[in-house]
């Protein structure tokens, strides 16, 4: 807390969202030399017309709880390369530079996008919805 701030004031915080749809890759537990574990996945956004669809790869920490559970199940479906489909909330989009270490750029730098995955509206497996789940003409959330 700002030592002018009474608690009664809510700190101020500016969001930077983005909502798209994307395929689900690489989903991992990170366990840091130092630090706290955390969950963390590449979303491949798509963008642009859909007969000619390109992709803007997001690394992701999964934040959201409900996210954790849902990346948790799939990755058995995400590890066999499975299509996994889904409709993301992102926060905290920031950009950071490396240096690549082998192939046809190696010694270059790249940029990549990290972010915070927040939560999923949909998502479906193979064409198969996944979440909410649906049966009949009722989805249960």
């Amino acid at each position: 807390m700002n030592p002018r701030q009474t608690p009664s004031e809510k700190p101020k915080y500016f969001d930077l969202d983005i909502h798209g749809i994307g395929y689900l890759n690489r989903a991992r537990l990170v366990t840091p030399e130092t630090g706290t574990p955390f969950l963390s996945v590449t979303v491949a956004a798509l963008r642009g017309p859909a007969d000619a669809a390109q992709y803007t790869h997001f690394d992701c920490v999964v934040v959201g709880e409900e996210a954790k559970d849902l990346v948790r199940q799939l990755m058995p479906a995400i590890e066999a390369d499975m299509k996994v489909l889904v409709g993301f909330h992102l926060s905290d989009l920031q950009a950071e530079s490396f240096v690549f270490k082998q192939g046809d750029k190696a010694g270059t730098t790249g940029v990549g996008l990290k972010s915070r995955l927040l939560r999923f509206q949909w998502i479906k497996v193979e064409g198969n919805p996944y979440y909410p789940a649906i049966t009949g003409n009722t989805v249960v959330a």
